[in-house]
């Protein structure tokens, strides 16, 4: 049995006025129009709801059990509807934003302070994750924005952030000539260390080796790009490393450079949202923040 919603907004109104005319007046329509919805909604739910007299109506029991259950319904409502517009107007709500740590650290830290300050009320709440795992949790619905590495999916709603460029470095001391402009193959062959083979960072590099029918085989393989540098700077090998990743690492001289004959292209770290499903109020504002590059 469904009864429409504005019967019970009525039934409301009339039970806490008791007057059929002053409920009329509040809820500015007629008189007849009350008593008919009043009378519609005793004919659907076979219950009478008033009873009537002289001065006024008053709540049967069974009118007031329903009274109770309806106040609280139509309370939640009115609760959610305010809560909505208050998340329309970002003055609360929660925005997920999926990204790397190292995403995170190095680019969105003043996106997130300045939206912060913004918009007090909005929770932000950040989910840690490769590229494959932020896109895999947005089309899930788990996030609602996420920043992936040159994520090539038509489900996806992508701009581009900044461009990323592979290289591979050596600690200052390696034994290795940082004067020497290096092959694919020479490359290939020192102790390589690279990221794990999930990372699409890799996936990407060892293509780019393959189309040119080279094959990298790491000695070692790590999860966290501050290893590669770590292990880089004492000496373990040659990292294979995003240069804007390492740049503070180069400054300080803890690794070098090493010159190649080739260049790995650049890809692009993306900030994604799904096509067909509309932003939230915060995630609008958020991405609009982040494409004007307004964060200070």
């Amino acid at each position: 049995m469904a009864v429409k919603l504005e019967l019970y907004r009525v039934f409301k109104e009339v039970a806490e006025t008791g007057n059929i005319s002053l409920a009329a007046k509040n809820l500015y329509i007629s008189q007849s129009a009350v008593s008919q919805s009043i009378k519609q909604l005793e004919t659907a739910l076979q219950a009478r709801l008033f009873a009537r007299s002289p001065r006024g109506v008053t709540l049967t029991g069974e009118g007031q059990l329903l009274y109770q259950y309806v106040r609280s319904a139509l309370g939640l409502i009115a609760t959610g509807e305010d809560k909505l517009s208050q998340a329309q107007q970002l003055l609360l709500g929660t925005l997920v934003i999926g990204a790397s740590d190292t995403v995170t650290s190095l680019f969105l830290i003043p996106y997130l302070d300045a939206f912060h300050r913004l918009h007090p009320g909005i929770r932000l709440k950040i989910v840690s994750g490769r590229s494959a795992k932020v896109v895999s949790m947005l089309k899930s619905g788990a996030v609602d924005i996420a920043f992936a590495s040159s994520p090539a999916d038509s489900a996806l709603e992508c701009w581009p952030c900044f461009a990323t460029h592979a290289v591979f470095v050596a600690g200052s001391g390696y034994g290795c000539d940082f004067d020497h402009v290096y092959t694919r193959q020479e490359i290939a062959d020192f102790p390589l260390i690279l990221l794990e083979r999930k990372a699409s960072s890799r996936v990407f590099l060892e293509q780019e080796f393959l189309k040119n029918g080279v094959t990298l085989t790491p000695e070692i393989e790590l999860s966290s790009r501050g290893l590669l540098v770590s292990l880089a700077r004492i000496g373990l090998g040659v990292a294979g490393v995003t240069l804007e990743f390492v740049r503070d690492a180069l400054d300080a001289g803890d690794i070098r450079l090493l010159k190649t004959d080739f260049t790995i292209p650049p890809r692009s770290v993306d900030m994604c949202t799904l096509r067909e499903v509309s932003p939230t109020a915060a995630a609008s504002a958020f991405m609009e923040m982040v494409r004007s590059g307004q964060h200070l």
